[in-house]
C-alpha cells in the first residue's frame, strides 16, 4: 500500500499522530474518508477552522464553536465543492472568507449569529450554486455582496431580519431560480431591487412585514411558478398583480394576511394557476379577473364572504370539482352562516363562461 494510502486508513481509524497545520493528514479529532476527500469535523470541539488539502472536497464543520470566519481561511482548501457550517456559532462573516473556492458549490451558514457579511466575503465563488443562510441575524444586503454568485440557482434566507431589498442586492446573479425570505421583517421592496433576478420561479415572502403590494419589484420577474404572500399585513391586491408571470404562475398564497380586497383587474394575465390559499382573510368576494378553469386547490376558510352573483362562478366551480372547499357566508342575513356549496340561489345569477369555454378548446 502506498505511504499516502496508509495515512489515510490511519486516519479513518483515527490513530493518526497530532497534525495541526498539515494539510496531508486528517485533523485532529476529525474522521476523514476516501484519501482525505472527505472531512468530517462535526461537533468535535473546534474553536477555528482546520487546514485540509486541495484534495479535499466535502468539509463538514457543523455544531463547532467558530465565531468569525477570517479572510483567506480556506486558501488551502480549493478544491472544495461542499462546506458544512451550520450551527458554528459563526458571528460574522469577514471579506474573503472564501477566497480560493473557485470549486464551491454548496456552502451551508444555516442556524448562525450571522449579523453582518462584509463586502467580498463570496469573492470567487463562481461556481456556487446553493447558498444556504436560514436561521441567522441578517438586517441587511449590501449591495452587490451576491455578484460574484453567477451559477448561484438557491438561495436560503429565511428567518432573518432582513428590513427591505434594495435595487443591486441580487447584481450578479442572474441566474437565480429559488428565493426564500420568508420570516423576515421586510417592510419594502424597493423598485428594481428583483430586476436582475428577472428569471425566478420560487419566491417566498410569507411571515413579513409588508403592508403594500410591491407591484415596481415585482413586475420585472417573467417566469414565477410559485409566489407566497403569507402572513404579510397587506389589505389590497391591485391591478396586474401578477400579470408579467401569470402564465407561469401555478401556485399562490395569500392566506393569513388581513386580505380585504382584490381590484377586479387582479388575476389579469393569470392562465396557469392551479393552487390558490386565501384563507383565514377578510375577503367578501372575488375579482371577475380570476379564471377558475385551471385552478385545482383552493382554500377559503375563515372569510366574510358576502354570498352574491359576484360569487356565482365561485359556486360554478364548485360544482364541477370534487374539492369542497370550507367557505361561510356572512352576508346576505337570510344566508349568514351557511356554506357557500349549499346555496341554490346561484341558480338565478348569470354567469359568463366564454372566456373559460375558449380556454377549455384545444
Amino acid at each position: 500500500m502506498h505511504g499516502a494510502g496508509i495515512l489515510a486508513l490511519i486516519c479513518m481509524l483515527g490513530l493518526g499522530p497530532t497534525a495541526e497545520g498539515v494539510p496531508s493528514q486528517c485533523p485532529n479529532d476529525c474522521h476523514c474518508h476516501g484519501d482525505l476527500q472527505h472531512v468530517i469535523c462535526e461537533n468535535v470541539g473546534l474553536t477555528k477552522i482546520p487546514r485540509v488539502s486541495a484534495a479535499t472536497r466535502l468539509l463538514n464543520l457543523q455544531r463547532n464553536n467558530l465565531g468569525v470566519l477570517p479572510a483567506n481561511i480556506f486558501v488551502d482548501a480549493k478544491g472544495l465543492v461542499s462546506l458544512h457550517l451550520q450551527h458554528c456559532q459563526l458571528r460574522e462573516i469577514s471579506g474573503q472568507a472564501f477566497k480560493g473556492l473557485k470549486k464551491l458549490v454548496y456552502l451551508y451558514l444555516s442556524n448562525n449569529e450571522i449579523s453582518s457579511i462584509k463586502p467580498g466575503a463570496f469573492e470567487d465563488l463562481t461556481e456556487l450554486t446553493y447558498l444556504y443562510l436560514d436561521g441567522n441575524s441578517i438586517s441587511e444586503l449590501p449591495k452587490g455582496i451576491f455578484s460574484p454568485m453567477i451559477n448561484l440557482f438557491v438561495l436560503q434566507l429565511n428567518n432573518n431580519r432582513v428590513r427591505e431589498l434594495r435595487a443591486g442586492t441580487f447584481a450578479g446573479a442572474t441566474d437565480l431560480r429559488w428565493l426564500h425570505m420568508s420570516g423576515n421583517e421586510l417592510s419594502s421592496l424597493q423598485p428594481g431591487s428583483l430586476d436582475e433576478v428577472e428569471n425566478l420561479a420560487i419566491l417566498h415572502l410569507d411571515h413579513n412585514k409588508l403592508t403594500t403590494y410591491p407591484s415596481a419589484a415585482i413586475s420585472k420577474l417573467r417566469v414565477v411558478e410559485e409566489l407566497t404572500f403569507s402572513k404579510n399585513p397587506m389589505k389590497n391586491i391591485p391591478d396586474n398583480a401578477f400579470q408579467s408571470f401569470g402564465r407561469y404562475m401555478e401556485k399562490l398564497h395569500l392566506d393569513n394576511m388581513g386580505l380585504e380586497k382584490f381590484s377586479d383587474g387582479a388575476f389579469t394575465g393569470v392562465k396557469a394557476l392551479k393552487s390558490l390559499y386565501l384563507d383565514n382573510n377578510k375577503l367578501k368576494s372575488l375579482p371577475r379577473s380570476l379564471d377558475f378553469g385551471t385552478i385545482q386547490n383552493l382554500t377559503l376558510a375563515n372569510n366574510p364572504w358576502s354570498c352574491n352573483c359576484q360569487l356565482a362562478p365561485l359556486r360554478k366551480w364548485m360544482d364541477s370539482t370534487r374539492q369542497h372547499p370550507d367557505a361561510i357566508c356572512s352576508s346576505p342575513s337570510q344566508h349568514k352562516g351557511k356554506q357557500i356549496r349549499d346555496i341554490s340561489s346561484f341558480g338565478n345569477c348569470r354567469v359568463k363562461s366564454k372566456r373559460a369555454k375558449k380556454g377549455a378548446r384545444h
